[in-house]
């Protein structure tokens, strides 16, 4: 699992809010849930998204734009339209007064406006992230990313949406899935987006080739030696190409990989802290613990009991 993959395959990335906006001008909504995620794909229409202390972007039909959080921003048919509903964590909905409007603005499943009739159609899938697996990517990602969506699976996602066949969520969750990695994966792979070093050091043939087996084998007791030699370079031309491409040396990255699913598994299941030691390449809870608290200032139970 890399980190891309990582984003998606906790049990709390799971079951996302997804929901159809369809809208006539004027409208504009005060996004509050402070969501560290969020992904508007736009069917039909345009809209223009403006962050609290940023620009303002418009997005038109098949574009998709990605707001990492916790800010707040400005969705509307134009930047100069006042805001009329607030949509608070949890997905509460009211007016900008805090009067409840949800109710009053459904218009069917997993379908919400102000006109059934509407020009406008946007689809909105929110995500709660909380992992750390997760972090080491959202971490990278810059506040607004907008690019061109993929239109087959956006048209198979808005006709899928209004369903309400058994299974529909599970459906429904990994083609949003697929659009946001989709759009990710082209932000990452276009010339100045600034991805993270890690994931640009992914097609060198020698440090590409280690990233995958760091990322799929964290447990197998790498050393900077082994690596190398799987990698087909020597020892020390790996580690100065490594540390150059990906901006730390190998073990420190390889600890960093460690630590980010073992603080994962500790608040995701309950496998003792032995268990989650052998899963991520620590001999023993004793050696994970040394090493989490060295790097994170607590224990592990201190860190499972925290969350």
């Amino acid at each position: 699992m890399d980190a891309l993959a990582g984003l998606l395959d906790g049990p709390r990335a799971r079951n996302a809010f997804l929901l159809r906006s369809v809208l006539v001008p004027p409208w504009s909504m005060r996004i509050l849930d402070e969501a560290p995620l969020t992904l508007v794909a736009v069917v039909g229409g345009s809209a223009w998204i403006e962050l609290d202390g940023g620009g303002s972007t418009r997005i038109g039909r098949g574009e998709v734009a990605i707001v990492c959080g916790p800010g707040h921003y400005t969705v509307a048919d134009d930047p100069g339209t006042a805001p009329q509903i607030a949509i608070h964590p949890g997905q509460r909905c009211t007016t900008m007064d805090g009067a409840e409007v949800y109710q009053e603005m459904d218009l069917g499943v997993r379908t919400w406006g102000n006109s059934p009739d509407g020009g406008t159609v946007l689809l909105t899938g929110t995500y709660n992230f909380e992992g750390e697996v997760s972090r080491r990517l959202l971490r990278a990602l810059p506040a607004l990313i907008t690019m061109t969506g993929d239109g087959p699976l956006i048209a198979l996602l808005t006709a899928e949406i209004g369903k309400d066949d058994p299974g529909q969520e599970l459906v429904l969750d990994r083609m949003l899935d697929l659009l946001l990695v989709h759009t990710l994966r082209a932000w990452l792979a276009s010339p100045g987006s600034g991805a993270p070093a890690w994931y640009q050091a992914d097609a060198d043939p020698v440090v590409g080739r280690a990233l995958k087996m760091i990322h799929h084998s964290p447990a197998h007791p790498w050393t900077v030696a082994s690596l190398a030699d799987r990698s087909g370079a020597s020892r020390a031309v790996f580690a100065r190409r490594f540390h150059e491409l990906v901006g730390e040396p190998p073990m420190a990255f390889l600890t960093g990989w460690r630590l980010a699913l073992a603080a994962d598994l500790l608040r995701e299941s309950d496998a003792t802290i032995g268990s989650v030691a052998q899963q991520v390449g620590y001999g023993s809870a004793f050696a994970l613990s040394a090493a989490f608290k060295r790097v994170r200032g607590v224990s592990p139970q201190q860190y499972r009991l925290a969350g």
